[in-house]
């Protein structure tokens, strides 16, 4: 069975396109669906349940501590975490059960295109993709939609709850390192590119696009919770 669970916090505007690509890919595969609702003052859990979730409660505002409760209440035996705004490939749940019946695949994820709105500029999205380019190159990896066997996800003890933005690299850099270190891999898939809201992009200036989204930024910062107010206090949606 593939346990998809998606961290949610007031995404009724973007859930239900969401979970219709689920809905859609999921069609002939075992597949749980746990939504985590992180406090939601809309009609999050509401959304969810009309399309079949199972839907948890995590009071903290972390991310990293949602997608943990989301993996501990799974039952099978891959793990799908998928963000709440991101749409599904078609071909996605059959790609990741072929690879994991590799014994030596720990876990991979889906490389992402954003949907960006026609105001955005082309500054902006350009200095994205350089910043996609090195992250290829560097093989940091978002996690749009990442997964792992259940096995190797208790093994690297999930995410890391002292981190409030950017614990998606961090813990698939931990199962990089859990694979190599027991003679496996990962993978990353480049097609079919799972489609992903530009909404924070869309929404801030440059300048702060620069400054808050650049590596070094998340790295010296990621374990300070004030910083990420638009991921928190005053979430972009």
């Amino acid at each position: 069975m593939i346990s998809v669970i998606i961290p949610a916090y007031n995404e009724e505007k973007y859930l239900p396109s969401t979970l219709a690509s689920f809905r859609a890919a999921a069609d002939g595969h075992e597949v749980e669906l746990i939504v985590v609702d992180n406090v939601s003052t809309d009609k999050t859990a509401e959304v969810a349940r009309s399309f079949g979730a199972c839907v948890l409660a995590e009071s903290e505002h972390n991310i990293a501590r949602v997608r943990n409760a989301g993996a501990r209440a799974a039952r099978g035996e891959i793990l799908v975490f998928l963000d709440a705004d991101t749409q599904v490939p078609m071909e996605a749940f059959g790609q990741i059960v072929e690879a994991m019946r590799d014994r030596s695949v720990a876990g991979g994820s889906f490389a992402v295109k954003f949907d960006w709105n026609a105001e955005s500029s082309a500054i902006k999205r350009h200095y994205i993709r350089l910043c996609m380019w090195a992250g290829n190159i560097l093989k940091i990896r978002m996690g749009a939609m990442q997964f792992c066997s259940r096995e190797g996800f208790h093994a690297i003890a999930g995410y890391d709850e002292t981190i409030y933005v950017g614990e998606d690299s961090e813990f698939q850099y931990r199962l990089d390192r859990y694979a190599r270190d027991r003679g496996g891999r990962t993978i990353h898939f480049y097609e079919p590119k799972a489609v992903t809201s530009a909404r924070r992009f869309n929404q801030v200036g440059l300048l702060r696009i620069v400054f808050m989204y650049h590596p070094i930024t998340i790295y010296l910062l990621w374990r300070r919770a004030s910083v990420w107010k638009d991921w928190y206090q005053d979430a972009i949606r």
